[in-house]
């Protein structure tokens, strides 16, 4: 019986502490939400076409087609969105319904808040995210069990970093405005927009392919991921398909994204399906 008290107790102290665990991920990621929040300024201006008449032809169309004149600059987005998620290979997906929310304040970074993916037993919840000179990962197993934790190193932050400014071309064109220091460049190609973007130390190129009428198509950069079977830390492509899109007070946004490693060639790999809900554009 003593025996059996004694592993009692230690299974009850176990997950306390994995509750604890838990709460200080939830106390954080809300901490850092909030400072993501305060990155939107207090007053915008209103978009004005003269502010691109001086970039290349392909980034030009791209901004006339996601902001129409007289919107208000918003830069730092607020998604909610459903879909799928691949927890798995190229070969067997694993494909699970996610719900999820998100913050994005590029270049200052973003949250993924994944609310719940899976069903019954096998449900994960958790975040990615990058704020504040920080990055991290860490995803729970029926809000118990620390599945994936990474983070805290100069490889997962500039990572983040890259995801950060792609994912502004989606929901966050404001933020790539010259005006924020954006760096706009012909790409070689008449239908395709190049950015470079720069955060302190950090830096990182994307491409936007454009369709005649200015809509993005995909876009495209070289990401710093060790998602490869070597599990070493280089570059590689990374991108996403955008369709179905929408006005959201006056920005036109993508509200079907589908994306992955090795972008653009036959290891391609779509584990992020999302069908955006929402977006908002948070006002301090």
């Amino acid at each position: 019986m003593a025996y059996l008290a004694t592993a009692v107790g230690l299974l009850l102290v176990a997950a306390l502490a994995m509750q604890a665990w838990r709460l200080a991920d939830t106390r954080a990621r809300d901490k850092a939400w909030a400072w993501l929040q305060s990155q939107a300024p207090s007053t915008v201006e209103e978009f004005d076409p003269a502010m691109v008449e001086a970039l290349p032809e392909a980034a030009r169309r791209y901004f006339l087609y996601t902001i129409a004149p007289g919107t208000p600059l918003h830069v730092v987005s607020e998604i909610r969105m459903s879909g799928e998620i691949g927890l798995g290979t190229k070969g067997a997906p694993g494909y699970r319904p996610m719900q999820a929310r998100q913050i994005l304040a590029p270049p200052h970074g973003f949250i993924w808040h994944l609310e719940r993916a899976g069903a019954g037993l096998m449900q994960m919840s958790g975040s990615d995210g990058m704020a504040n000179g920080r990055s991290w990962t860490r995803f729970w197993l029926n809000g118990t069990l620390p599945v994936a934790r990474a983070g805290g190193d100069d490889n997962h932050l500039r990572a983040s970093f890259g995801r950060a400014v792609a994912e502004a071309a989606f929901w966050a064109p404001a933020a790539l405005l010259p005006q924020h220091g954006v760096h706009w460049e012909e790409a070689g190609e008449p239908n395709l927009a190049r950015a470079i973007i720069t955060h302190g130390t950090l830096e990182q190129a994307i491409e936007i392919a454009v369709a005649e009428n200015g809509q993005p198509r995909w876009v495209k950069f070289q990401r710093w991921s060790n998602a490869n079977p070597e599990k070493e830390w280089r570059l590689q492509p990374f991108g996403g398909y955008l369709d179905d899109f929408q006005n959201f007070e006056g920005f036109t946004l993508p509200t079907r994204v589908d994306g992955g490693n090795h972008f653009g060639t036959e290891a391609y790999f779509p584990f992020f399906r999302a069908r955006v809900e929402e977006v908002r554009f948070p006002v301090l």
